[in-house]
């Protein structure tokens, strides 16, 4: 009988290979994405992606570092998503 943190890990694995489906069309929207935004937001979801997929590895091996890597990946997602938005904003120019 597998006690409830067999269960947890058991379910986190499974988790971890269904975010394998969305991680390959996002990356594939990224590569073949009709204009430049469609490829910044497959961008920022790779990211969001990540992060979930290293918080779940951390479930899944018990160690506390993949959080790190989960927090460090979200923060320059952030911060890269804000810069390409500043980008995309100044190369449209004011069409108002």
């Amino acid at each position: 009988m597998m006690g409830q943190d067999g269960l947890v890990t058991l379910g986190s694995f499974g988790l971890l290979l269904v975010l394998c489906a969305p991680l390959v069309l996002t990356f594939l929207r990224m590569l073949r994405g009709p204009g430049i935004a469609d490829r910044f937001v497959a961008l920022d979801m790779l990211t969001g992606i990540a992060v979930a997929m290293a918080a779940l590895t951390s479930v899944v091996t018990g160690r506390r570092e993949f959080l790190d890597v989960a927090f460090g990946v979200a923060v320059f997602g952030f911060v890269g998503t804000c810069a390409l938005a500043a980008f995309l904003e100044r190369k449209g120019g004011n069409k108002q």
